[in-house]
Formats: C-alpha cells, sequence, structure tokens
C-alpha cells in the first residue's frame, strides 16, 4: 500500500516562510489562508525585534508566526530572555525554530541551538513547541553519528522538558535521502515527529543557487536530470518529484511524517499554486513542469 492517502492532505496545512524585514506580508495575505503556520526567518545582522515586529502583525493577520531563534546570533542571556518574552507577550508566540545560525563564531554565550534550550527560557515563557533542523543528506560540519546523537539528546529533552520537538527538514531534490533519514530515526528510536521540507517551484539556476548556500549534496543530480529532461533553464521545477518518491513509499516508511513545509524560493505565489494544484492532478501522475497562472486582468 503507497502512503499517498496519508501524506496528501498534509500539504493542505504545509506551513511556509517569510523573511524577518515583513515586506512579504501582503503577498502572503492575498495566497495563504488565515491559520497557515508562517516561519519567520533570522539571516546574519538581523535585529531581533524585527522579528517580533514581524510576528506581531502575521498574528494580528491571522496566521501563526514561527520566529526562528538563531543562537549564534543572540549575544546574551539577557538579550533572550527579552527576545522570547517579547514574542510571547506583542505576538502570542507558542511554536519557535531553533537554529545554529549561519555565522562561524557565536556573538554571544550561545553556540549552538541546544544551548539555548538548556536556558530554561523557553519553557519559563511559554513556549509549547520547537521545532529543530535535520539534514537527510548530511550536515555539513557534523557525522552521521554525530547528527543522530544530538536528535537522541533532542528526543530526551522534549520528554524532560515537557515541550514537543518535531525536525523540518533540509529540501530535497529527491525523496530518496528522506526516506533514508526516515529509517535510520526509526532505527534509532528517535521518535520525534518530521515535518518535510520543500524547494518551492523556481527556475533550477535559482534552485541551484539555494542549494549550494544550504550544503544540498548527492540530490543535485536530480535537479540536474530535470534541467536535461525540460530541455532549458527557464523552466520552473517543483518538488513533485520528492512528493512521487515519498507517495510510492510504504505507510511504514513514512509514517513519521507529520507535515510540509514549503520554502518559496520561486515567491510565495508559486509556492501556493502548487500547494493547491499538486493534489488535485493526482497521486503519482506524471506531472507536467510547473508553470504559473495567468494574472488576472
Amino acid at each position: 500500500m503507497t502512503a499517498s492517502c496519508q501524506l496528501l492532505p498534509l500539504l493542505c496545512s504545509a506551513s511556509v516562510e517569510i523573511s524577518s524585514h515583513g515586506r512579504q506580508l501582503a503577498e502572503l495575505g492575498e495566497q495563504f489562508a488565515p491559520g497557515t503556520d508562517v516561519t519567520i526567518t533570522f539571516l546574519p545582522g538581523d535585529n531581533f525585534r524585527n522579528n517580533v515586529e514581524t510576528a506581531t502583525r502575521l498574528r494580528r493577520a491571522g496566521f501563526n508566526p514561527v520566529p526562528h531563534i538563531a543562537a549564534r546570533e543572540i549575544a546574551s542571556c539577557e538579550l533572550l530572555n527579552d527576545f522570547v518574552a517579547r514574542l510571547r507577550s506583542e505576538s502570542d508566540v507558542r511554536r519557535v525554530v531553533l537554529i545554529a545560525g549561519d555565522i562561524a563564531a557565536a556573538r554571544g554565550p550561545f553556540k549552538s541551538s541546544r544551548d539555548v534550550a538548556a536556558t530554561g527560557l523557553l519553557q519559563a515563557h511559554g513556549i509549547t513547541r520547537v521545532s529543530i533542523a535535520g539534514h537527510p543528506e548530511g550536515h555539513p560540519f557534523l557525522d552521521e553519528a554525530a547528527t543522530f546523537a544530538s536528535l537522541a539528546c533532542w528526543r530526551d529533552w522534549s520528554r524532560e522538558a515537557g515541550i514537543k520537538v518535531d525536525i523540518v527538514t533540509q529540501f530535497c531534490f529527491e525523496a530518496a535521502p528522506i526516506i533514508t533519514f526516515l529509517g535510520e530515526l526509526r532505527a534509532r528510536g528517535i521518535d520525534l515527529p518530521v515535518i518535510v521540507g520543500l524547494a518551492g517551484p523556481a527556475t533550477p539556476a535559482t534552485l541551484t543557487k539555494f542549494a549550494l548556500r544550504c550544503g544540498i549534496g548527492r540530490s543535485m543530480r536530480a535537479l540536474r536530470g530535470q534541467i536535461g529532461r525540460f530541455g532549458r533553464l527557464l523552466v520552473d521545477t517543483g518538488p513533485d518529484d520528492v512528493m512521487h518518491g515519498l507517495e510510492a513509499a510504504s505507510r511504514e516508511a513514512t509514517a513519521s511524517v507529520a507535515g510540509f513545509h514549503i520554502f518559496p524560493f520561486g515567491g510565495l505565489r508559486k509556492a501556493h499554486t502548487w500547494l493547491r494544484d499538486y493534489p488535485a492532478n493526482g497521486p503519482g501522475l506524471a506531472h507536467a513542469p510547473f508553470s504559473p497562472p495567468h494574472p488576472n486582468p
């Protein structure tokens, strides 16, 4: 039995991502329904007060703000406390994404997302859910054993802290690394729910740029294959092949998949259109390359 009946409904509640400056809010409101989880990036040099302001605007618009907390960007425990306190009091944030951050040297005492969790501030301020990063194609700075050991520590912390923890995966261009990753989690007894990250429709050139930035590895071959299949670089490519592979896997293999997150590399409009149209096309069909709808007259 395929997993399609289990996975397709999860696309309807997929989360999406915007940047911390908040300039995408108008477009977000035009494309996505209120109640959608919207993650807010924390890029090098971001001011966390901007993230709080964006989270507040999202909440007022009816969305569920899910801010990133980049550990290495936080200069002190006092600033972390202020950040989390503001997220709760001003934006009613209950879920956060903990990441290490994209800078090599920490600006303060937090070198990893685990350092942030160890402060106890998340529990103190009423955060009830934490998302952490998973890397199906491996972590650029950790070997496989260390990566899964870290995830096992998060499993244990979740139980001790009474906070739900899930794993949001880095995007891939084929399903095989994701299925292997899910199998490794299961074999190691790491029973955390997994939110599968999908690269939203964009040109192969755009996807390649983000893939190189994010350290995507072996599945880049799948993207190169799509370039050859479609014959030109300007055709938007969506995550259809990834979904087909997940749908074809057994129900057991994908049992821990609890949702999807779409990285809107080609823009929010294209991401929404793909999310809307993919389930309607039916599982396992050979979809045509994504092309955006004509704008309304």
